[in-house]
Parts: structure tokens; C-alpha cells; sequence
């Protein structure tokens, strides 16, 4: 990645490269997601992103954030003081609460609406409650891993679909979600099969979108109030994470129970450690945007509660909504920012895994083949069914029944105008004006006899003609010359 003439120059690839050029104006270029740790940045490329306001993100695939870069403002000393001394103003466990309230709140919602599990809801909203009169930030976290062991309970045995021809490659603890922790960590950290790893991944775009917006608001990613101060950890990006996990969760849950992985996106390592190969990285990483503009009005309101407890012996300007523009927006009149719901997966071919469009389950060849065999399987059971005991009898009083009616009925019943030729050419026309139903309640018949007498294929029994004369409303006023009787 270099400067070139004005432009910022992208080159990918090995041997044959791909080459991106970026002019200064009218670029459209947020997010710049570099994925691995292979190639190089000339000082320049991060330069032109910083005047254009755009942030540089460097990526690993097993869900790490490597580097973050993003516009750099004048921070505000008293702010940041204030967020060092939130546990000994109360600031910490207000806002602590509130992040985990709203994480709560989403997990909450995912599983009454998605696993129906109550069971599960209920323990939320205890830890919810609890959390609501929790005066320390060690009871929050305390009720916080309550409700995430439930949590995570109930996603325990999601099935994982992958197309057919996959299936003899794909490692049995790979079709279900298992547990949250990995064997090999005690953790999240390294996962074990492909939903975790999909998710790991996600929460790390995510982890970067949370660093840039608080290092715009001025505040120190370092200092959280949630999670413990660690080494090469920015914990205040981790607390603004929270609220906003949920959705991801609620993404990757949509994704695996309408669509299918593809066992190309994955391999395993020697240690049984799931990876993302890096042109399934890129498909998760083109979310980014999605998670930005989400965790933008969280940071914003933590910035906002940190302000809050500072003592004020004047009258202090309104923090700057810098990332969602919020009070401008309140100024005009328009409503406020709504974050952007991210781009829907694609769709796969459950069979073979080809690429097809939007809510279709299988390509034109593998749906020729499931359906034929359809067909076939539905005509073998219907010529087993038409030939079973019941189907005979059933037949056998149908004939007796018609068979009664036929010799009961009396030519000399009919009137002298109603004849073969009036019905064909008064009666017929008209029955396509009459519903299949009402002619088989009237008749008697079957649904096929009605449909082939409604087309005109098949001409009743003389004994059915008046009630069909009397259905269609004719009478023999309209017949004027013909007068034979044909039996």
C-alpha cells in the first residue's frame, strides 16, 4: 500500500497482482481491512487515510486485532481524567451497568424469540434484575457470567449444515455449535469449529470499530471499568463491545440456521485450532461498517457519562457527538442516527455448495435431480396406495353407488328440450362460470370427473343434465327446434 501521483495504490495477490487506485476526492473509502501479516505500508498510505479520515485496520485470521489507525483529534485532558478516576466517583458501576444491561437485554431477546428457551430467559432477567441494584462492578460481572453460561447453553447443540459433498470432509464436532469455551484455551480464544471461529472473528472487527471510536471521543482504550486492566489489552474497547455483541450473535445465528458453511472457508491446524481461510475473512470483514455505525451511539454515551461526573464550577458545552452527529441532527430537526444492518450471507447450494440467489436452497441441477426423485418416490407410493384393500373397496362402492343411480333413474324423468345437443350447445359453455366444488357436491363426483366435465373432455350421465341446467339457470325456452331425446 503506497501514494502514487496523489492516489493511494493498492496491490494484492502473488505473481499476477491486482491493482487499486484511490483518488483524493469522491473515493467512498471508510474502512481500509488489511487481513495477515504479508506485505507493506509506506508511511505516506497511512497519511493520505488520516487526511481523508478513514481508518487503517490489520487483522489476523485466527481473531486478533494487530494494528488500528484511525483520525486523530485533539483529545480533552479532563475527560480522560475522569475516566481514570470513574471507580472512585461511582462513574464505573453506572456505566458498567448500563452496558450490560443492554447486553442482556439483546441475549435476551435472542432466545425468546430464536430458541424459544425460557428457561433461559428467566435466568436473564434475574441477572438483569440483579444487575439493576449491583454496587460494585465485581457483582455485575458476577451476574454477567450468570447469564452468559445460560446463554451460551442454549446455542450448545445448534446444528451446523454444510453442503452434501462436503460432508465427508467435514470433522464430526464441526456440524454443532459445542460449547463457547475452547478445549485448548479454557476460553473463547482459538476455536475449535467454525461457528466459534465465524464469531471470534466478528467480535474482533468489532473489538477494532470499538477502539477507533473511543480513541475519537478522546478517550483512553486502555482504561476500562468492565473488564480488568491487562497488558497489550484495550479494556475500555472491550466494556463498549458488550452492548453490541448480541447483534453479532443474532447475525451468525440467522447465517447458520437459513444458509450453509462451505468447508473451503476453514481448515484445522495440528492442534485442531479452526481458522478462517482469507477469502471467507474478507466476506465477515466487509461488516465493519455495519458494527461502526452500531457501537457509535454506545460510545458516544459512555463518553457522556464520563463528562457526567466531572465537577463543573461553570457551565460546560455539550460534549460533540463526533461519530453519529446526533446533536446537529437535533438542531435541524432530523431524526437521530440509526445504525445500518449489515450485508445478508449469501446463499449456497445445500447439495453441491454452488453460489445461487437469495432464498433458494438449491441449484437448477441439484433441484432437476432432488425433484425427480421426488417424483418418482411420490408415483411408486401412489401405485402402492391405489392398489391397497381400502383403495379397492373404496372404488367398489363408488361403482355400486353409480351403478344404483343409473338404474333408478328414468329416461321419461328428463324434459323434452333437454337433450345431448342443448347441452352442448347451451348448458356447457356455462359451466366454466361454476366452481369444481359446487359441482362436486351437487353431482356427487370426483374432483377429476368435475374438472374434465367443467373443460368440456367428458359429457355426464343424462341423469345429472337437469341439475346442471338448473346450476347454469336454462331452461328449454331457449330451444326452439330441436325436440330429440338422446339416451
Amino acid at each position: 500500500m503506497f501514494v502514487d501521483r496523489g492516489h493511494l495504490t493498492l496491490e494484492d495477490g502473488i505473481g499476477e497482482r491486482i491493482r487499486t487506485r484511490f483518488p483524493r476526492v469522491r473515493h467512498g473509502l471508510r474502512r481500509l481491512v488489511v487481513i495477515g501479516s504479508d506485505g507493506s505500508v509506506s508511511l505516506a498510505a497511512i497519511r493520505w487515510l488520516a487526511d481523508q479520515d478513514a481508518a487503517f485496520v490489520m487483522l489476523d485470521r485466527d481473531g486478533s486485532v494487530l494494528a488500528t489507525t484511525g483520525p486523530v483529534r485533539p483529545s480533552d485532558a479532563r475527560l480522560r481524567r475522569a475516566q481514570a478516576l470513574a471507580h472512585q466517583t461511582g462513574a464505573a458501576v453506572e456505566i458498567a451497568r448500563y452496558l450490560i444491561d443492554e447486553k442482556l437485554k439483546g441475549q435476551e431477546e435472542i432466545a425468546r424469540n430464536t430458541f424459544n428457551d425460557y428457561e433461559t430467559v428467566a435466568k436473564i432477567c434475574y441477572a438483569r434484575k440483579s444487575i439493576s441494584t449491583a454496587r460494585s462492578t465485581e457483582a455485575i460481572r458476577f451476574f454477567e457470567l450468570q447469564a452468559a453460561l445460560a446463554y451460551w447453553n442454549a446455542w450448545k447443540f445448534l446444528p451446523i449444515n454444510f453442503p452434501t459433498r462436503d460432508l465427508r470432509c467435514v470433522p464430526d464436532h464441526w456440524r454443532v455449535f459445542g460449547a463457547r469455551l475452547s478445549p485448548l484455551t479454557g476460553s473463547p480464544r482459538l476455536a475449535t469449529n467454525p461457528a466459534n471461529a465465524i464469531l471470534n472473528y466478528l467480535y474482533a472487527v468489532l473489538e477494532s470499530e470499538a477502539r477507533l471510536a473511543v480513541s475519537a471521543l478522546g478517550l483512553d482504550p486502555g482504561l476500562g471499568v468492565v473488564h480488568f486492566d491487562a497488558r497489550g489489552r484495550d479494556s475500555l474497547a472491550f466494556d463498549v463491545m458488550e452492548p453490541i455483541r448480541p447483534q453479532i450473535d443474532a447475525y451468525v445465528l440467522n447465517w447458520i440456521r437459513r444458509e450453509i458453511l462451505k468447508r473451503e472457508w476453514f481448515f484445522e491446524q495440528r492442534d485442531g485450532n479452526c481458522r478462517l481461510m482469507g477469502s471467507f475473512a474478507v466476506r465477515l470483514s466487509q461488516t465493519a461498517i455495519a458494527w461502526a455505525t452500531a457501537v457509535a451511539p454506545i460510545a458516544e454515551r459512555v463518553a457522556k457519562m464520563f463528562s457526567a461526573s466531572i465537577k463543573k464550577p461553570y457551565r460546560q458545552p455539550r460534549l460533540p457527538a463526533t461519530l453519529t452527529q446526533n446533536n446537529r441532527r437535533r438542531v435541524q430537526g432530523a431524526p437521530a442516527a440509526t445504525p445500518r444492518p449489515p450485508a445478508r450471507a449469501d446463499s449456497f447450494c445445500r447439495d453441491c455448495g454452488v453460489e445461487v440467489g437469495r432464498g433458494q436452497t438449491r441449484c437448477r441441477t441439484c433441484a432437476d435431480v432432488v425433484n425427480t426423485a421426488v417424483l418418482l418416490r411420490a408415483a411408486k407410493q401412489g401405485r402402492i396406495a391405489a392398489q391397497s384393500h381400502e383403495a379397492q373397496a373404496r372404488r367398489s362402492r363408488t361403482r355400486k353407488r353409480h351403478a344404483q343411480a343409473v338404474a333408478a333413474w328414468k329416461p321419461i324423468d328428463l324434459p323434452i328440450w333437454l337433450n345431448r345437443n342443448f347441452y352442448i350447445r347451451e348448458i356447457q359453455p356455462r359451466l366454466k362460470a361454476i366452481t369444481l366444488s359446487t359441482l362436486i357436491k351437487r353431482l356427487g363426483i370426483s374432483m377429476p370427473y368435475a374438472v374434465n366435465i367443467r373443460n368440456g373432455k367428458r359429457i355426464p350421465h343424462p341423469r345429472h343434465w337437469q341439475k346442471l341446467a338448473d346450476l347454469v339457470k336454462t331452461s328449454g325456452d331457449v330451444c326452439t327446434s330441436d325436440f330429440s331425446v338422446q339416451i
